[in-house]
């Protein structure tokens, strides 16, 4: 017996009784089960919705970004599908869209939209924001090019969400190593600051490595630095970090260092007049 299963299937086959499905599994949808008591993983809940489907779905969108292996999608994200189906149980969100056989690959035995066309819909569906994250994430793992993304708008002329996702599609960087990372940029961006490099590497003056920035604008040494909670809570790291930044600024680097609690204004006039200062002139 699998972890997750149609109860149904498994009735009619002999492998459990109805008292047995009862006593020792629960519903996970309707008429997929998993064993009582368990803690059924992400990954868990896309095969049960994907056999809750009839094993006809095809999944996409967050759930697609995360088994090509895309981080930050918590166990709470809606799985969604393109199928023909009305009324979905909670938890599933499916849509009844076009999708050609070039846009399906096989991962982990499940069909799964391609990386070109994950980004077509997670762009098209999303919030600005959202998305740039997600497709930031998927293409730090999956990388896909953006000119086969606009050929599926092409494909799909008059499918929703096109305009957005042409909107989006030209700041996506897989250099962002986090949905903070990714906020942080598109608020540079927004507020008429050049767009920043992702991922630059620094060395001292005798070519040994100091620190790689999370983005930034190398011509006039100005970086940013999103400071997780891992920052604070590692010790080793935070260390670390305490010797490096007086090391940055003898080189010659202004790094803006941002924290959740930050207020964005802030941030953009630290960065704006860093810029500045260094010689960048506004439009």
């Amino acid at each position: 017996m699998g972890e997750i299963f149609i109860g149904s299937e498994a009735v009619a086959n002999g492998v459990v009784t109805r008292h047995e499905l009862q006593r020792w599994y629960r519903p996970l949808y309707p008429n997929v089960h998993v064993v009582r008591g368990g803690d059924p993983s992400y990954r868990d809940k896309v095969i049960g919705a994907w056999l809750w489907s009839k094993r006809n779905g095809i999944v996409t969108g967050t759930a697609a970004s995360a088994l090509h292996g895309a981080e930050w999608v918590d166990d709470d994200v809606p799985i969604e599908l393109l199928w023909n189906c009305t009324r979905p149980p909670r938890g599933i969100v499916v849509r009844n869209e076009r999708i050609s056989d070039d846009e399906v690959i096989q991962l982990a035995g499940l069909p799964v939209t391609t990386p070109a066309r994950t980004a077509f819909d997670l762009g098209r569906y999303l919030e600005r924001g959202q998305a740039l994250a997600r497709l930031d994430a998927l293409m730090r793992v999956a990388p896909f090019s953006a000119e086969d993304v606009i050929l599926l708008t092409k494909r799909y002329k008059g499918a929703r969400g096109v305009a957005k996702l042409k909107a989006v599609l030209p700041l996506v960087d897989g250099g962002a190593a986090s949905p903070q990372e990714s906020r942080l940029r598109l608020l540079f961006i927004d507020a008429g600051l050049p767009k920043p490099t992702t991922q630059i590497t620094i060395y001292d003056e005798c070519g040994r490595y100091v620190r790689t920035i999370d983005m930034g604008w190398e011509d006039f040494m100005v970086g940013a630095e999103y400071d997780g909670e891992q920052h604070r809570t590692n010790r080793a790291q935070y260390v670390k970090d305490q010797r490096v930044w007086p090391k940055l600024r003898e080189l010659g680097w202004h790094v803006v260092r941002a924290i959740k609690e930050d207020c964005d204004a802030d941030l953009v006039r630290q960065a704006w007049d860093a810029m500045v200062s260094r010689g960048w002139c506004p439009s």
